[in-house]
């Protein structure tokens, strides 16, 4: 179905264009969300191997989380704008988490506990660093779906690229 339209409008001269994206802030903000989200899962593969001994519970959320922000990451190099307020939002939850969790695991520095793969305080650190990316990743992604990548314009072959022309009188 979708080839029959393509081939329609080619036959008809017609060109689909989709300006918002070949804005500089438009690339700018796409590529500030993806390594955003690849840092995001990055930094939580860290701390999930590096604390696996030690996380109390939902080792398959954390799992699930990083697989999802990997996902995310693919779908906004496809330029899906959709994608951004799942990731904003969920974003938001981690940055909850990650800041209640952040003294759990300078407390555990102490003794009597038993030691991650990694020491606690690097893992509290990497914990701590997560909050402000998220916090980066909530603005840049709701920039990113106020650009307006899905807007789309046709335009004949004939016409000039850019701005369309007034008719003339």
């Amino acid at each position: 179905m979708v080839a029959v339209a393509m081939a329609e409008e080619s036959e008809r001269g017609v060109r689909i264009e989709r300006p918002n994206r070949d804005k500089a802030s438009s690339k700018a903000t796409r590529l500030i969300v993806i390594v955003l989200l690849l840092a995001s899962a990055g930094l939580m593969i860290i701390v999930s191997i590096g604390g696996w001994d030690a996380i109390e519970g939902a080792k398959m959320v954390q799992v699930a989380y990083i697989v999802v922000y990997l996902v995310l990451a693919f779908f906004v190099m496809r330029w899906s704008r959709g994608v951004l307020p799942l990731a904003a939002a969920l974003a938001i939850v981690l940055l909850i988490f990650a800041a209640v969790s952040t003294p759990a695991w300078y407390s555990r520095d102490a003794d009597g506990f038993t030691d991650p793969a990694l020491p606690a305080g690097v893992l509290g650190l990497l914990t701590a660093i997560l909050v402000p990316v998220q916090a980066l990743l909530i603005a840049f992604a709701m920039r990113g779906f106020a650009q307006g990548w899905n807007v789309e314009v046709e335009r004949r072959e004939d016409e000039p690229r850019g701005r369309p022309q007034p008719a003339p009188a």
